[in-house]
């Protein structure tokens, strides 16, 4: 009974102290793409993401319901920093859905304006006017935002004398934005303004000196998503080589405590621990993070799992440097990255299984039809062949040109002029399972070998490499085939025995290949990549930087005169590779079983001119 009571009185409290619209509840997770469309729309930097803003917790001025409740301490505020725009996870401060949707638009726009905030009044403000003196539609937007807003907020007369004079200002700067330049001192933070953008918060990956900090195996099990969007948290960082932390009192009186050991067997699986620990950050309103002893931990534990020399594949040479492109600078930096070469030396020769047979039964009927076949041109002036029909029907004109005696029938062979080379992402994310059978690295290895079945039988000259890394000096470049290999069993060997990597410093890879692309003669120089996620490495190539490298990468390609073409199974892929290879330059496969089947058909879509 004690229990129903309790329930039916958090119910109501609960209900008494809300001022949300649970009705016309909008959810970011619905809209996302749609608002990642209109960031980009309005000029917003290209590389972001829109993703979900942590609560925060404020010292605002609280009922005596509010406290009880234990309501209105923590607040999602809308703010970006140069790696994505952080929006709350839903909205239902307006009675109107649509309401709801057009703050998260306007918020969207306001994070297009003002990609850099100097001062939070101020830089609102300034973007308000900005944005409704330019876009009229976004004006009216924004007045029935902003009445309905004022209508929600506290009226000033039942505040104390203090505050009183600082929830009039911002109301006054929401009425007509540009008049408030300051706000007044009061005992409690105001409100948070939910149609402005705060400044940003200190993030777990938004520190740019922390070279110590790894993640440890990521991708490599599946975490619970929330609303499909992650979300960040602020985090407190602590040293620990300082030697007088803390203070430590010794009790003569434990001397005389004696306890008896009980073994209990505490029967729990090593994946629990992982789940509670997912559970409890995102309960934490701040992570703790060291700066020495837990990094020096996760260096070790991630170097266990690198191969030791005489198991890993022969290395070919000291490495290669290679540039990389700094956003901030805007340049290329020099030397900041090493691409070693990889060959498997010892690799046995490994037939077509029956399964790739039957699949390559089925890609090689699309290829019949554009292969070395032969073609009979008609009443050409030079053939091989007699053309009767044309000598008859110039034999029988009232008037004859004796110039032009195109009696003959050309017959030839097509002639493709292409080389291919295909890049396949190795990283760890591949270790993951697409269904209860199969993981993404066993359809990777299907796709190259039914892929390669194909090619040959065009008589295409391709290469295949594969990719992975461990921050910028140590690129993984695996060679699967060359140019100069020919396709036999020794490559399915080599294909057949890759394994997932480390993580995917795509920019590297892709210049790399770059260069061995154009070595080659042919016309048609296709750069095919296959992968399943997005850049990134253990270093600042998470996020933004490896976008931006990825892309300059990229059009350093098309610049050179070759076609890079992505072709993805990460079904999320739409938020970046329209910013890295433009809107015709990927393919996203929905379904990753049926890659090998695919994979071919993309191909021939590019190399069909």
């Amino acid at each position: 009974m004690e229990e129903v009571v309790g329930k039916i009185w958090d119910k109501w409290l609960t209900r008494q102290v809300s001022a949300d619209h649970p009705a016309a509840t909008v959810n970011l997770c619905d809209i996302r793409s749609q608002l990642l469309l209109f960031y980009r729309a309005m000029g917003g930097v290209t590389a972001k993401s829109i993703e979900i803003a942590e609560g925060q917790k404020l010292k605002v001025k609280r009922t005596t319901l509010q406290k009880v409740a234990g309501s209105h301490q923590k607040f999602s505020l809308a703010w970006q920093d140069e790696r994505s725009v952080r929006l709350p996870a839903s909205l239902a401060i307006f009675a109107d859905k649509d309401l709801n949707e057009a703050l998260y638009f306007w918020l969207v726009a306001l994070a297009a304006k003002m990609p850099i905030m100097t001062h939070w009044l101020q830089d609102n403000q300034v973007a308000t006017i900005k944005l409704m003196a330019d876009y009229p539609g976004l004006k009216q937007s924004y007045l029935k935002l902003s009445r309905a807003y004022l209508a929600a907020r506290p009226e000033p007369d039942t505040l104390s004398p203090r505050d009183r004079a600082l929830e009039k200002q911002i109301q006054s700067a929401l009425k007509v934005p540009g008049i408030v330049n300051h706000l007044p001192d009061g005992k409690y933070q105001p409100l948070p303004v939910s149609l402005w953008l705060y400044p940003p918060l200190t993030c777990l990956a938004s520190r740019p000196d922390d070279k110590g900090l790894e993640q440890n195996n990521p991708g490599q099990r599946n975490l619970p998503d929330i609303k499909e969007i992650e979300q960040r948290k602020q985090v407190d960082y602590v040293d620990d080589e300082r030697k007088t932390d803390g203070f430590m009192a010794f009790q003569a009186e434990a001397l005389e405590t004696w306890t008896e050991q009980v073994n209990l067997d505490r029967c729990q699986n090593e994946d629990d621990d992982n789940d509670n620990l997912d559970d409890i950050a995102k309960d934490l309103d701040i992570i703790t993070l060291s700066r020495h002893r837990k990094a020096k931990a996760a260096r070790i534990r991630f170097d266990l799992d690198l191969p030791a020399a005489e198991n890993d594949d022969l290395r070919l040479g000291e490495g290669i440097p290679l540039p990389e492109w700094n956003f901030k600078q805007q340049r290329l930096v020099e030397n900041s990255c090493f691409i070693q070469t990889m060959l498997a030396d010892d690799v046995k020769p490994v037939p077509l299984s029956q399964k790739h047979q039957l699949l390559s039964r089925e890609v090689s009927q699309l290829f019949l039809a554009i292969g070395l076949n032969r073609t009979r041109r008609k009443a050409q002036a030079t053939g091989d062949e007699l053309d009767l029909d044309a000598w008859i029907s110039e034999q029988s004109r009232p008037v004859k040109d004796s110039s032009k005696q195109n009696y003959f029938i050309d017959s030839r062979d097509n002639f493709r002029d292409v080389n291919c080379l295909i890049l396949a992402d190795l990283s760890l994310s591949t270790e993951g399972h697409i269904n209860n059978e199969q993981k993404v690295i066993d359809v990777i290895r299907d796709s190259l070998i039914v892929f390669s079945e194909a090619l040959n039988q065009l008589n295409d000259e391709f290469a295949i490499y594969g990719f992975s890394s461990v921050r910028s000096q140590h690129v993984r470049y695996h060679i699967l085939k060359n140019f100069n290999m020919r396709y036999n069993d020794h490559v399915r060997g080599r294909i057949s025995r890759i394994e997932p990597g480390y993580y995917t410093r795509m920019g590297a890879a892709i210049r790399q290949s770059s260069k061995l692309l154009l070595d080659r003669g042919a016309d048609n120089k296709i750069l095919l990549l296959l992968t399943d996620g997005r850049p990134n490495d253990l270093d600042q190539y998470e996020g933004r930087y490896g976008l931006e490298d990825t892309r300059q990468a990229i059009i350093e390609a098309r610049q050179a005169g070759l076609v890079p073409y992505c072709v993805t199974i990460d079904q999320k892929a739409h938020d970046y590779l329209p910013f890295l290879f433009g809107h015709n330059g990927f393919a996203i496969v929905n379904d990753a079983t049926q890659l090998p089947k695919v994979l071919p058909k993309i191909y021939l879509n590019l190399t069909k001119n």
